[in-house]
């Protein structure tokens, strides 16, 4: 069974930093991208940043400049951390992941159980 499993959320006010951080875990062959979404109250979940198994980045264009996402393939996590921050960017920020089980010979979805950010004025 694959979990992904986010840390680093919490209260931060405008202008600082957070760190988030996604650790997949479970039999595991691959994984293709790792991403963070967030999702505001009243509004759809959104892609935030991506990151490919060959560390291939994108990025919405609200984050371009103030988050940075990177991976490590050798320990299966990926982290997001995020500068500047915005009262805008305040959240619950979800891990996502492509990732192929040693069970099966399929790549699957993936879901993290999300972490609060909230960025106050």
């Amino acid at each position: 069974q694959v979990q992904l499993v986010e840390s680093g959320g919490g209260l931060v006010q405008a202008g600082g930093s957070l760190r988030l951080s996604c650790a997949a875990s479970g039999s595991i062959v691959e994984i293709n991208l790792m991403s963070w979404y967030r999702q505001a109250p009243g509004k759809r979940r959104e892609s935030v940043a991506t990151v490919t198994s060959a560390g291939r980045t994108i990025y919405a264009e609200s984050v371009k400049g103030r988050f940075t996402i990177s991976r490590d393939n050798a320990k299966n996590t990926a982290n997001l951390q995020m500068n500047s921050l915005k009262p805008e960017d305040t959240a619950v920020y979800y891990c996502y992941a492509i990732v192929k089980p040693a069970m099966t010979s399929q790549f699957s979805n993936y879901w993290g159980q999300g972490t609060q950010v909230t960025v106050s004025s």
